[in-house]
């Protein structure tokens, strides 16, 4: 199948992962650990978001740590693979994009807070 508008870089840069992949590690031995989100995933025509902290590499493929919320405004701390964002498609057939512009003011657990209580994640 040929994608409607193919990726032409990762979705997440090197240095990012390595960040998350670090944050995966401290979380593996420290217990209660509750980073900032280093990176913010979203769907540009649609209502899809990801906060994300951390990253377990598991094989080809990354298992990602974060508060996720797929557009049902119903935000949830939990696990997604890289590939299944990768696969996502808003309602235009966009990718996901990462925010460039996203500085996390918050720790994961507060930002999880927050999104609850409005149905959708705020950043």
């Amino acid at each position: 199948m040929t994608r409607r508008f193919p990726r032409t870089e990762p979705l997440i840069p090197d240095d990012l992962l390595d960040r998350l992949i670090e944050n995966g590690r401290t979380a593996e031995v420290q217990h209660g650990f509750d980073p900032f989100p280093v990176l913010k995933l979203f769907t540009p025509d649609a209502s899809a978001t990801w906060l994300i902290s951390e990253a377990y590499p598991e094989g080809s493929d990354v298992r990602l740590y974060g508060l996720c919320d797929p557009g049902l405004g119903s935000p949830e701390l939990g696990y997604v693979m890289l590939s299944e964002i990768e696969d996502v498609r808003g309602k235009l057939g966009l990718p996901v994009e990462r925010d460039l512009w996203f500085k996390a003011e918050h720790r994961l657990s507060v930002y999880a807070k927050i999104s609850r209580h409005a149905g959708m994640i705020v950043t």
